[in-house]
């Protein structure tokens, strides 16, 4: 969990901003919540120095990358950065290609807690990319300081096929997310994405046939959250990343916890209002996100109108997420018994806060694009 720079900056940023948003992050409750890491994404680099060691652009970060780790620890914050396995980042930055154990030790000097590990200028070839991942997740290994991998090849290679076994914690499953509920026309397949802009819908269709491969050390990584953003141009701006109404952000937020996803927010923690607030830092769906079993929620139901997905919980409880698909409010009617629960349960709404029944059923309104997000406890 944490918050990353790119959808609100993409590489238009430097050392006072992000100090500035780790402040936010502790003044806003997020860090409370358990957003503890500040990512950079693309776009800090400066190139090499005369010993090919990596640096940071001078202009951008005049008290270099250690300094504002050592701000961001002194908050209580872990510090994540970029970069690729290849010539060149996405953005056109200095990246990663054989110079891996360097960087994984310059960025261990410098006090990284997470890599972002992009795959833009690299072959389509599954093998070429296990190879290349391989290498810089043993070298983060050898490199003195425990960094999280995040492999970033956007699914393309199936890396939930073999992520973990080249070192990785997480691994992206579909193209980068805009801000928007679904693409601009249907993927056939979610290489597609690339093409047509993936929004939320999109990106949960392509994630929920994952859902083995997940678990505890080993995640499938559905993009940002673009809870908050309203639309900002920008990288999730393109593509018909228009906006989102307040019901689809909060839709995200059921969605990508449920369904075990990192939690990165990349709306202006400095600026936020209280729905964005609301959604963010909604501490009992956070805790269906970070439940320590660490299963992601398989899918139940799927049809036109609707998506179901059950979780199970540590504690006994399972989490249940109903998502109504359509452009118009319907009415929900759904046994419990149908989707794999036996017995009564108590049915907490995590939203809502508040016990709101009890029984083997749940049936109510469910607004266009809004899911309900309930806990049920056995009695």
């Amino acid at each position: 969990m944490g918050w990353m720079t790119w959808n609100y900056f993409a590489d238009n940023f430097n050392e006072k901003d992000l100090r500035e948003m780790a402040d936010a992050m502790v003044s806003s409750g997020m860090l409370e919540a358990g957003y503890d890491h500040l990512f950079i994404d693309d776009g800090w680099q400066g190139g090499r120095d005369n010993k090919n060691n990596m640096i940071p652009d001078p202009v951008k970060f005049p008290s270099g990358i250690k300094a504002l780790a050592d701000y961001v620890h002194s908050k209580g914050l872990k510090l994540g950065i970029y970069s690729d396995a290849a010539p060149l980042t996405c953005a056109g930055y200095t990246a990663s290609l054989n110079f891996e154990e360097q960087d994984a030790k310059t960025f261990a000097s410098w006090g990284i807690d997470y890599l972002k590990y992009d795959y833009c200028g690299a072959p389509d070839d599954m093998e070429i990319a296990k190879t290349r991942y391989k290498k810089m997740g043993d070298a983060l290994r050898n490199s003195g300081r425990d960094i999280a991998f995040g492999i970033c090849e956007w699914g393309d290679r199936k890396p939930w096929l073999w992520g973990a076994q080249v070192g990785g914690q997480l691994w992206r499953t579909t193209a980068d997310v805009r801000d928007k509920w679904k693409s601009l026309k249907p993927a056939e397949k979610q290489s597609d994405l690339h093409a047509t802009g993936a929004g939320i819908l999109d990106i949960v269709d392509y994630t929920q046939d994952h859902a083995v491969y997940a678990g505890p050390g080993h995640w499938n990584d559905m993009d940002m959250l673009v809870v908050g953003l309203y639309g900002k141009e920008g990288p999730s701006g393109a593509m018909g990343g228009t906006g989102c109404t307040d019901a689809e952000y909060q839709s995200q937020m059921s969605l990508w916890s449920i369904m075990n996803s990192p939690l990165a927010a990349t709306n202006d923690l400095r600026n936020m209002n209280a729905e964005t607030k609301r959604i963010l830092l909604n501490t009992e769906v956070i805790a269906i996100n970070q439940d320590v079993l660490g299963k992601q929620a398989v899918s139940k139901v799927k049809n036109e109108k609707w998506s179901v997905f059950v979780k199970p919980l540590s504690n006994g409880d399972f989490a249940v997420a109903i998502l109504n698909r359509a452009d118009t409010t319907q009415k929900a009617n759904f046994n419990f018994a149908e989707l794999g629960l036996t017995g009564n349960y108590e049915i907490r709404d995590l939203w809502q806060h508040k016990v709101i029944g009890k029984g083997k059923k749940w049936d109510g309104k469910v607004l266009s694009h809004e899911t309900k997000l309930f806990r049920l406890k056995k009695i």
